[in-house]
């Protein structure tokens, strides 16, 4: 996998309109799925190395967003023959062993990914309750080891967002395997 990063989007930017799948085909949209003061979006896979230090993180400031009324959707455009690990059956399994108890949808044709400019794993987008993008960054300053965090990013550009305060303008891109397109 070769290493990407993400690119800039204008803050502001609508949400996507998107329609897609968990591995159990229970259909979800961004409109459904937009919670009263938000949405994080968070495009990602199973088996890239950079996907795998970040769920951890993300499932635990996906809880603390949702007790602030922001609820997360994480998407898998990793569908791809070659890569099997990211395949639909092993979201399933990946979801278990992970305990994530938010949305992770297939986004088998990549339309979704491309909609939002999404590159790499992960890339991050934080909507406000007016479904317009306030945060497109990384999760903190240090992907390897949570224990050297200075800046928790995403967490503070959720606790921002959720108490009407203004997110911070200066966002750092993600970083991480690039996107598998077809």
């Amino acid at each position: 996998m070769v290493l990407s990063a993400s690119v800039k989007v204008v803050m502001g930017s609508p949400l996507p309109s998107f329609s897609l799948s968990d591995p159990h085909h229970k259909e979800y949209t961004s409109k459904d799925l937009l919670g009263p003061k938000g949405l994080m979006v968070i495009f990602i896979s199973n088996s890239c190395p950079y996907a795998l230090a970040a769920w951890p993180r993300l499932i635990r400031i996906s809880r603390h967003a949702r007790g602030l009324g922001i609820h997360t959707v994480a998407i898998n455009p990793n569908i791809h023959p070659d890569h099997p690990k990211d395949a639909p059956r092993e979201m399933v399994n990946h979801i278990q062993e992970f305990g994530i108890d938010f949305p992770y949808l297939v986004d088998e044709v990549q339309a979704t990914a491309k909609a939002f400019q999404a590159q790499c794993i992960p890339d991050i987008f934080l909507y406000d309750q007016n479904a317009k993008l306030v945060y497109h960054g990384r999760i903190d300053d240090s992907w390897q080891d949570e224990r050297k965090v200075f800046r928790p990013e995403l967490k503070m550009a959720v606790d921002a967002l959720a108490s009407g305060q203004e997110v911070e303008r200066r966002q750092i891109s993600s970083v991480g395997s690039s996107i598998q397109w077809r």
